[in-house]
């Protein structure tokens, strides 16, 4: 007798959320708890914003306000609209500083970033014992307080007790007088701005090299590539994003050097010498305003230097574009 098995009941499919719901045991999310979700990336940053906002934006734009006014703190305040930057226009005190700012940014940025550059690229392939020992003391300069700094460079630089000059007599030149003279004050600020970013760009370089392969240069050096084309072919061009960045921020921290020639200048702190010969954009600023009390000019002098940065900051934006595009 032959029997014939019946088919057991078909298992039923499982069920479907409701459309618009997330799946879980919990069933969907409440609106309000979606709604979160959502305002909680902009709760995170809301924070620097604000601040931002308060500390960064409503100075720079009251600074636009002040500069159309004839403002004195403890006088009248008359809008006189841009008669301060006419006057601006025409005071050989601002072009003077600028002069200065602009001598001295190149005197202390293109010789520390093609040293930096140089001595980064020799850690990067010269073996050293301790050299994290080494790469440490990089820093320290950059730590050091920058009132330190330029009082112990201005005993260096004295005309009378000086060291340099002492070595100068040595080789039979006289002392030299380097805040009585133009250059000479410009070589002396910018030997201090070097000193104290020297060590941290080379930092900054080295980090970027480290990132690059052993075995491109090892390549490089099979088809017999030497070490200068390893370092034109190879390095310049894996640095390229980090050295426009060194660049932009060394010309907008250039363009605002401040306390070096404050205290620098001794006897005259807010001319930095009898004549001018070092006083920056910055402490021309200053001057104006906290020495002057003539706080609607001062603001034209931070209006133009703003521009200043703003151009940087396009140049840079056009350098990063193209390197992108390159690639």
């Amino acid at each position: 007798m032959r029997t014939r098995t019946l088919p057991g009941p078909r298992p039923s499919a499982p069920p479907t959320a409701p459309k618009g719901a997330a799946a879980g045991a919990d069933g969907p999310r409440p609106v309000r708890h979606r709604l979160a979700e959502r305002i909680a990336p902009y709760s995170y940053i809301a924070p620097f914003f604000l601040l931002f906002a308060v500390f960064g934006l409503f100075p720079l734009l009251f600074t636009f306000y002040i500069a159309l006014f004839d403002w004195n703190p403890i006088g009248d305040r008359t809008f006189i609209g841009f008669d301060n930057f006419t006057r601006l226009w025409d005071d050989g005190r601002f072009w003077n500083a600028t002069r200065n700012t602009l001598s001295i940014w190149f005197l202390s940025t293109v010789p520390q970033l093609l040293a930096a550059l140089l001595l980064a690229h020799l850690l990067n392939h010269v073996r050293l014992r301790f050299a994290g020992f080494f790469r440490m003391t990089m820093l320290v300069p950059y730590i050091t307080s920058v009132a330190a700094t330029t009082i112990v460079f201005a005993q260096m630089f004295d005309r009378d007790y000086g060291l340099l000059n002492w070595l100068l007599g040595l080789v039979g030149v006289g002392p030299i007088n380097f805040l009585q003279s133009t250059g000479a004050s410009h070589v002396m600020i910018a030997t201090m701005v070097a000193w104290r970013w020297f060590g941290y760009t080379t930092l900054l370089y080295l980090a970027s090299l480290q990132a690059i392969p052993r075995e491109t240069y090892e390549a490089a050096a099979v088809d017999g590539a030497g070490g200068l084309k390893q370092f034109w072919h190879i390095t310049i061009p894996s640095l390229r994003p980090i050295i426009i960045f060194t660049v932009v921020t060394s010309t907008i921290g250039g363009l605002q050097i401040f306390t070096e020639p404050l205290l620098a200048g001794r006897a005259t702190p807010l001319t930095c010498g009898p004549t001018r010969e070092c006083q920056t954009l910055t402490l021309f600023l200053y001057e104006q305003g906290f020495g002057g009390y003539e706080f609607g000019y001062a603001a034209a002098i931070g209006v133009a230097l703003f521009a200043m940065i703003v151009v940087i900051a396009l140049i840079n934006y056009l350098l990063s574009t193209r390197i992108r595009s390159e690639r």
